[in-house]
């Protein structure tokens, strides 16, 4: 069976919860959710396991927090034996407007921590990422406050309709690959 990780980016704990940083975390419990799975405190991470089409999916929440999400990718990696090619890494972009989804299979992190301490401790930029756009309506200086602050209930309203298609996307990814997936997913609105 082949296997494929999954993976949310965010900060574990409850202060958390709800922020725009942890929107990668939102997409994998919506996944979760869809698949009836349920995650397990493990090593470096909560991970669920759920699959598709004979097609295995660790999701994984690394509770190693954002800045260190790269050790519980290499971990989770190693563990299970998973191709670099069937990593998808999940995660909230300030440069798309809210709801924006794109899907690319490489690239630099954008400024994003995780995605660079991942490429920093994976020793590539060469993986799947799903950004997933957070907006940037925020006087300047305060980009932490607001990657950090919560969603309001019109932001939830904008976001679940792109948190279920990247649940879509995520299926995609693992039945038909990264090229077709981009295909099919990055012009629609």
């Amino acid at each position: 069976m082949e296997k494929f990780l999954i993976v949310g980016l965010g900060n574990p704990g409850s202060e958390y919860s709800g922020t725009r940083h942890n929107t990668g975390f939102m997409v994998v419990d919506a996944m979760a959710e869809e698949a009836g799975a349920s995650f397990d405190d493990k090593r470096y991470g909560f991970v669920a396991e759920t699959s598709v089409k004979g097609r295995k999916l660790f999701l994984l929440k690394p509770t190693t927090f954002m800045n260190l999400s790269g050790n519980a990718v290499r971990y989770w990696m190693n563990k299970e034996n998973i191709p670099m090619e069937h990593l998808l890494v999940v995660v909230d972009d300030l440069s798309l407007p809210l709801g924006v989804l794109r899907l690319k299979g490489s690239g630099s992190n954008g400024g994003h921590n995780g995605l660079g301490n991942i490429q920093s401790v994976m020793g590539t930029q060469k993986y799947a990422r799903l950004r997933v756009g957070i907006g940037n309506d925020f006087p300047r200086g305060m980009q932490v406050e607001w990657v950090l602050g919560r969603y309001d209930s019109e932001e939830m309203e904008t976001l679940k309709p792109a948190i279920k298609t990247s649940c879509e996307i995520i299926k995609s990814f693992a039945l038909a690959g990264i090229d077709i997936t981009m295909n099919q997913f990055n012009h629609k609105k």
